[in-house]
C-alpha cells in the first residue's frame, strides 16, 4: 500500500539566480545543505516558490538532477507536476524522468476554473498516470478554484496513490472536515506557514514551507514540539513569526523569502520577471524583525 512519507518540515525550495539571470548552482548547493543541516524533513522542488514557470525545460531537468544527486537519499524529494491541461500533465508523468523523486505535488488546474467533477476527473487521471505517491495542492487564492473537502476525500478514497493534500485554502473549517472524514492512509499537509500551528493542532502532519527556506531550524523546532504535545513552547515560536508571515508575501512569492536569504548571505536577491525584488520598505521591516529575533 502506498503511504505518505512527507511529514514534518518540508521546504518549497527557491531557485537562486545570478546577476545575469542564470541559475546559481553554487548558492543552490549552499541552500540545500543549509536545509538538511537545520531540520528539514523533505524538499519540495520545482514548484511555484521555485519560480518554475520562468524556468526552461532544460533548466528544470538540470535543477532536478543537481538536487537529486546532492541530496543522495538523505531526505525524500517531492517535485511539482501540474497544470490546467490534464492530457499534458499525464503525458509528462508517463514520459518524464522521475529518477530519485519520491512523490508528485500536483496543483489544482488554474485559470479555467473546472467544476468539482472536473477536478476529480483531472486528479484521477493524474493518479492513474504514475506509480509515485501523489500529493494534491489546493490553493484557491492562486488558482481561482477551491477543491472542496468532499472532492478531496472522494479522491483519497478512490485513488490509492493519492496520499495527501497540501491545503492552502486558509479555510480551517474545510481543513477540519477533510481531517475528520479522510481515510487513515491519507494525510493533510499545511500549505500556509501562518496556519501551520493551528493545522498541526487539528491533525495535519507537517508543512510545505516558504519561510523554512530561511528559518528551517526554528520552524522545525515548532513542529517537533507540537508532535510531542508541547503546545505552549510551540505556540511561542509561532507568535514570534507572525509579523514575518505577513511580510513574506506582500510583494509576491518568493520575493520576500529571497530578500531574507539575501540578508543572511545565502543567495543573491535576484528574481525573474514578472517578479521583482521586494520593496526596500518591506525589506527594512523584515530586517528589524529578524534582528529582534536574533536571526
Amino acid at each position: 500500500m502506498v503511504r505518505n512519507i512527507f511529514k514534518g518540515l518540508g521546504i518549497a525550495l527557491v531557485t537562486p539566480f545570478n546577476e545575469d539571470g542564470s541559475v546559481d548552482y553554487q548558492s543552490l548547493k549552499r541552500l540545500v545543505e543549509y536545509q538538511l543541516d537545520n531540520g528539514a524533513d523533505f524538499l519540495c522542488i520545482l514548484v511555484t516558490t521555485s519560480e518554475t514557470p520562468t524556468l526552461s525545460k532544460e533548466e528544470k531537468t538540470e535543477i532536478k538532477k543537481f538536487i537529486v544527486e546532492l541530496v543522495n537519499g538523505r531526505v525524500p524529494i517531492m517535485i511539482g507536476c501540474g497544470g490546467y491541461n490534464t492530457a499534458a500533465v499525464v503525458e509528462e508523468l508517463k514520459t518524464g524522468d522521475f529518477t530519485g523523486i519520491d512523490g508528485i505535488l500536483s496543483i489544482c488546474p488554474y485559470y479555467n476554473k473546472p467544476s468539482q467533477e472536473g477536478l476529480y476527473q483531472h486528479f484521477k487521471a493524474i493518479s492513474a498516470a504514475t506509480k509515485l505517491p501523489v500529493i494534491l495542492y489546493n490553493v484557491p487564492g492562486r488558482t481561482g478554484v477551491n477543491m472542496t473537502a468532499a472532492t478531496t476525500v472522494r479522491l483519497a478514497k478512490d485513488c490509492k496513490n493519492i496520499v495527501a493534500i497540501k491545503e492552502a485554502s486558509g479555510n480551517l473549517e474545510q481543513i477540519n472536515e477533510i481531517i475528520k472524514n479522510k481515510p487513515s492512509t491519507f494525510d493533510v499537509i499545511s500549505g500556509d506557514d501562518a496556519l501551520t500551528f493551528p493545522m498541526i493542532s487539528c491533525g495535519a502532519v507537517g508543512v510545505i514551507s516558504v519561510i523554512g527556506n530561511a528559518l528551517p531550524k526554528e520552524f522545525s523546532k515548532m513542529i517537533r514540539l507540537q508532535f510531542k504535545g508541547e503546545y505552549e513552547p510551540a505556540r511561542k515560536i509561532h507568535h514570534k513569526f507572525i509579523d514575518l508571515f505577513s511580510l513574506l508575501f506582500v510583494d509576491g512569492n518568493p520575493a520576500g523569502v529571497k530578500a531574507m536569504l539575501h540578508e543572511m548571505g545565502m543567495i543573491k536577491n535576484m528574481l525573474r520577471l514578472p517578479l521583482v525584488p521586494t520593496r526596500i520598505s518591506t525589506l527594512q521591516k523584515m530586517s528589524e524583525i529578524m534582528k529582534e529575533l536574533k536571526i
